[in-house]
């Protein structure tokens, strides 16, 4: 019932997948929310953020921010890491991941998903058809919709806990452990 909404990989940080396994398993392209996923709700990037993007170029990834919110506050995340934006983009819809697939010249194959909220995010990508790294959210506050739609998200992922102990064939792998990421299985 709550497998669409499921991510393929949870994680406590964006700041700690192995993005040098996902190169090397192929992956191209990384779509990536901001808000409470990179930085806390609203702030500019940080230098942790920085860090990551310039290590992320580096490796030969393109990236692109992926957000519901205004250009002026995805555009002043933007201003710091310089990659593609795409700003208002009315996820889950799947338009907004298309189009960053099209800006980063990638496809379902070589993109991966990363955000902190399951009914936008990763439901999203998961509709798109791309592999989706759920982070845990940075920091609890946050607007009240959020925080109502935080209450269901743990209903969510208590059923994905219980899904992923009792069908570890579906799980995605073990970035910590340098195995293989196994998105290629995904069905």
């Amino acid at each position: 019932m709550f497998q669409k909404f499921y991510p393929d990989i949870y994680v406590d940080s964006a700041y700690r997948i192995d993005f040098d396994s996902l190169y090397a398993d192929g992956y191209r392209g990384l779509i990536f929310d901001i808000d409470n996923t990179l930085v806390t709700h609203g702030a500019p990037a940080d230098e942790k953020a920085i860090a990551l993007f310039d290590h992320l170029k580096e490796l030969g990834f393109c990236c692109c921010l992926l957000s519901n919110n205004d250009e002026p506050r995805v555009k002043m995340f933007n201003d710091a890491v310089c990659v593609q934006y795409i700003f208002d983009a009315h996820k889950p819809s799947t338009e907004g991941y298309r189009r960053a697939m099209e800006l980063m010249g990638t496809d379902e194959s070589s993109t991966i998903f990363i955000g902190d909220q399951i009914f936008t995010d990763i439901f999203g990508a998961n509709r798109t058809g791309i592999p989706t790294i759920m982070v845990k959210y940075i920091y609890w506050k946050e607007e009240i919709q959020i925080v109502f739609k935080r209450r269901l998200e743990a209903i969510v992922l208590l059923f994905y806990r219980r899904y992923r102990k009792h069908h570890p064939d579906t799980a995605r792998g073990d970035f910590f452990r340098g195995e293989n990421t196994g998105f290629h299985n995904r069905k």
